[in-house]
C-alpha cells in the first residue's frame, strides 16, 4: 500500500515508449498559435495578457542588458506553469515531480548565467566570493562556504521544485484514499475529509504557480548578479 503511493511519480510507458516526452511537449500546443490577426479570439488574448505580464513580472529586476533573456525566461515560465497545473488533473503525469527533469532545466541555465559574468566581468563576478572587508584569518573559509553556496544553487532550484509539488501530490493522494476507505464507514468524517481535500487542491494550484515563477525569479536574480 505504501509503495503505491508513489507510482505516480513512476514516468508511464506505451510499447517502449516513455510518455514523459508527450506530457512535456502537451503544454506546447495549449500556446497561441501564429495567425495573420493579432487577436483571434478571446482565449489568445488571454493567453496573451498573461504571457505579457509574466514578461513584465520577470523583467522588473533586469537591466536593459538582461532583457536578451526575455523569450527564455517567458518560455520557460510558461513551460513550468502549464506542466504544473495540467499535472494536478485526474490520470495525469506530471513531469516536474521527477528531480532529472528540474536538473536538467535549472543546471544549464545557471551555468549560461554564470558564464556570462566570468565573460563580460570576471572580477566582480569572482569578487562575489569574497564579501568587503572580509578579516584576512577568515578569507580561505569564505571562499570556500561562498563557492559552495553558489555551486549548490542548481540543485536547490530543482529539488525546490520537486519536493513541493510530491508533497502536495502526495498529500492530495492520501486525503482522497482516507475519504474513500471513511465513507462507508463514517460518512460525517468522510464530507469533512472532501472539505479538506478540495481546500488543499485550491492550495496545489496556488503552490503550482507560485513555484513555476520562484523557479524562474531565481534564475532571473542570478543572472541579473552577473549583467
Amino acid at each position: 500500500m505504501n509503495l503505491s503511493f508513489f507510482d505516480q511519480f513512476t514516468s508511464p510507458h506505451l510499447l517502449g515508449i516513455p510518455l514523459i516526452l508527450l506530457s512535456m511537449l502537451l503544454p506546447a500546443l495549449l500556446l497561441p498559435s501564429p495567425d495573420n490577426r493579432w487577436i483571434t479570439n478571446r482565449l489568445s488574448t488571454l493567453q496573451s495578457w498573461l504571457l505579457h505580464l509574466i514578461t513584465k513580472q520577470l523583467m522588473m529586476p533586469l537591466n536593459k542588458k538582461g532583457h536578451k533573456w526575455a523569450l527564455i525566461l517567458t518560455s520557460l515560465m510558461a513551460l513550468l506553469l502549464m506542466t504544473n497545473l495540467l499535472g494536478l488533473l485526474p490520470y495525469t503525469f506530471t513531469p516536474t515531480t521527477q528531480l532529472s527533469m528540474n536538473m536538467a532545466l535549472a543546471f544549464p541555465l545557471w551555468l549560461a548565467t554564470l558564464l556570462t559574468g566570468l565573460q563580460n566581468q570576471p572580477t566582480i563576478s569572482l569578487g562575489h566570493l569574497l564579501p568587503k572587508g572580509t578579516p584576512t584569518p577568515l578569507i580561505p573559509a569564505l571562499i570556500m562556504i561562498e563557492t559552495t553556496s553558489l555551486l549548490i544553487r542548481p540543485l536547490a532550484l530543482g529539488v525546490r521544485l520537486t519536493a513541493n509539488l510530491t508533497a502536495g501530490h502526495l498529500l492530495i493522494q492520501l486525503i482522497s484514499t482516507a475519504t474513500t476507505v471513511l465513507l462507508p464507514i463514517m460518512p460525517a468524517v468522510s464530507i469533512l475529509t472532501t472539505l479538506i481535500l478540495l481546500l488543499l487542491t485550491i492550495l496545489e494550484v496556488a503552490v503550482a504557480m507560485i513555484q513555476a515563477y520562484v523557479f524562474v525569479l531565481l534564475l532571473s536574480l542570478y543572472l541579473q548578479e552577473n549583467i
